[in-house]
C-alpha cells in the first residue's frame, strides 16, 4: 500500500538549482525517508535522509543539498543547488518502513526522476 512519486526532474545547466518533490502515501508513523541516485555505470547513492528529529547528508552533496518536508502535502523535497555535471543521475525516494512496532523495516522505491546537467 505504500507508494512514492518522484516529479520535478530534468535539465539543467551547471550552478543551478532543481527542487525533486516525492509524495507519499501509505506510511506508518515509524520511517524513515530520503533520496538516492544511480548515475550511468554506478550504483546507488544515498544522498540524504530524514528521521524522526534528525537530517542526513552524503559529503558528495552537503552544503548544495537540503531535504525538507511538508506534513501537511505528505510530501518531502531535495533541494539541489549549484549543480554539477556529476549529479547526472536518476533520482530516487526511498522510505523505510517499519509496519509493526519490534517488527522490521521493509524499502519502498518510487519510479525515479531524470536529473541532467549539462552545458
Amino acid at each position: 500500500q505504500v507508494r512514492l512519486v518522484e516529479s520535478g526532474g530534468g535539465l539543467v545547466q551547471p550552478g543551478g538549482s532543481l527542487t525533486l518533490s516525492c509524495t507519499a502515501s501509505g506510511l506508518s508513523d515509524d520511517y524513515a525517508i530520503g533520496w538516492f541516485r544511480q548515475a550511468p555505470g554506478k550504483g546507488r547513492e544515498g544522498l540524504s535522509c530524514i528521521t524522526t528529529g534528525n537530517t542526513y547528508y552524503a559529503d558528495s552533496v552537503k552544503g548544495r543539498f537540503t531535504m525538507s518536508r511538508d506534513d501537511a502535502k505528505n510530501t518531502v523535497f531535495l533541494q539541489m543547488n549549484g549543480l554539477k555535471p556529476e549529479d547526472t543521475a536518476v533520482y530516487y525516494c526511498n522510505a523505510d518502513v517499519r509496519m509493526r512496532s519490534g517488527g522490521p523495516t521493509y524499502p519502498y522505491w518510487g519510479q525515479g526522476t531524470q536529473v541532467t546537467v549539462s552545458s
